[in-house]
């Protein structure tokens, strides 16, 4: 039988099998990684079941719980557990399908819950059109960087992109505010396409690609999870974060350990210095971010406070040093540490301190407006205030915020 459908899929369609074919079980859809540049052949499960009748082995009933109908992870969002609705996610809507078996063909759009009960052709569709295939955005990229794609593409080095790694980064931290929504993916999208162009550089140059990427990553979750891939055992995620830093420390001397005999090896002379619990940690980072980090990690050593009291107590004893300074350096140099152990202090009360400051920023940014509101309204420019008067305006923008949304004006702000 299917022998029969590939030959007909051949003969009408043009398929080339040199590119490869996906035989799927139309009832299966949503478990299998499908691929749109290559082309897929739909038949329902009880033609390949019988296909495979007194042979290898019994295909299961898609009727049955198991794993084979469970939608595959990273197309299982509410548009990708129904078989259809999978396949306009991954093919334009006036993408050709071929029935096989008869003459008239339809499009993607156009099928129905009736076509899968018969077998179906679907030709390889490109990788500009099928935009939801996890290969396209690489085969984009690609294709800016061709003598004849994007003059700007082209130009572009790992030194030119780093800034804008750093905007994609804050601009989904920001959309993280209100958690998951539309614009939060496609912010995700705008950081994922930093990685593929950094992967595509550096495949132009003969160091790695974005398999490499992948497998990199891959490989180091699971190695740092053997609670979860292996015999350990992390009851909480207090145990899950001493694990985490046994391992990174085991990794940082392994690597010491490797670069220690390159160096004999090259008879450089110099001794390598062993890796810190703390590399890693970038210098480009906001310091707030950073610093809670580095005392993340330090904790997770078992480098810490061991009460909230005694962080308590430094942050009096950090302030008063910074009133006793005399000079500006010694300011300076004050005013970091009572900041550092403020950001101690979120960290032990399970605070992002960046969080934290941006919210308080915006506060600040919603309230100041306000006072600007308030004296214009007023005819008066701030400059002419005095600390009491700007105070009350303060005072007055805080009472809005506390207002209920739609709450009426007290009349003797109305009248002014």
């Amino acid at each position: 039988m299917l022998d029969a459908l590939v030959a007909e899929a051949r003969a009408r369609w043009g398929l080339d099998l040199a590119a490869g074919l996906q035989v799927v079980a139309a009832e299966r859809i949503v478990a299998t990684p499908l691929e749109p540049s290559r082309p897929l052949l739909l038949v329902p499960l009880a033609t390949l079941r019988a296909e495979v009748a007194g042979g290898a082995g019994p295909i299961a009933d898609a009727g049955e719980p198991g794993e084979a109908r469970s939608p595959l992870p990273g197309r299982h969002g509410p548009a990708g557990r129904e078989p259809l609705s999978l396949l306009r996610r991954l093919y334009p809507a006036d993408h050709p399908v071929g029935r096989c078996g008869r003459v008239e063909g339809t499009t993607v759009g156009e099928l129905v819950e009736a076509d899968l009960r018969t077998p179906l052709y679907l030709g390889p569709a490109s990788p500009v059109v099928a935009s939801a295939s996890p290969w396209a955005l690489p085969w984009i990229s690609n294709r800016l960087r061709q003598p004849d794609g994007c003059p700007w593409d082209r130009e572009q080095t790992h030194e030119s992109l780093r800034k804008h790694l750093l905007e994609e980064s804050y601009e989904v931290y920001d959309a993280l505010e209100v958690g998951a929504t539309p614009a939060l993916a496609g912010e995700l999208g705008d950081l994922l396409l930093q990685v593929v162009l950094h992967a595509q550089l550096a495949a132009e140059a003969g160091v790695f690609d974005l398999a490499d990427v992948q497998a990199a990553i891959g490989s180091k979750i699971v190695r740092r999870h053997p609670h979860v891939f292996g015999d350990a055992v992390a009851r909480t995620a207090a145990d899950v974060n001493r694990q985490w830093e046994r391992i990174k420390a085991a990794e940082r001397a392994e690597a010491t350990a490797v670069e220690a005999a390159q160096a004999a090896a090259d008879e450089a002379g110099t001794a390598t210095p062993p890796k810190s619990a703390l590399d890693g940690i970038s210098a480009a980072m906001p310091a707030l971010a950073a610093s809670q980090e580095m005392q993340e990690r330090a904790a997770a050593l078992g480098y810490d406070w061991p009460t909230i009291e005694g962080i308590v107590d430094k942050v009096r004893e950090e302030l008063d040093e910074l009133l006793r300074a005399e000079t500006h350096a010694e300011r300076r140099e004050e005013l970091g540490d009572l900041l550092m152990v403020t950001v101690n202090l979120a960290r032990r009360h399970g605070i992002e301190a960046e969080a934290a400051l941006r919210a308080a920023n915006a506060k600040f940014r919603r309230r100041f407006r306000s006072v600007e509101r308030q004296a214009a309204e007023r005819g008066i420019a701030l400059r002419d205030l005095d600390f009491d008067a700007l105070d009350l305006l303060w005072d007055a923008a805080k009472a809005e915020e506390s207002r209920p949304t739609g709450a009426a004006t007290a009349p003797e702000e109305t009248t002014r």
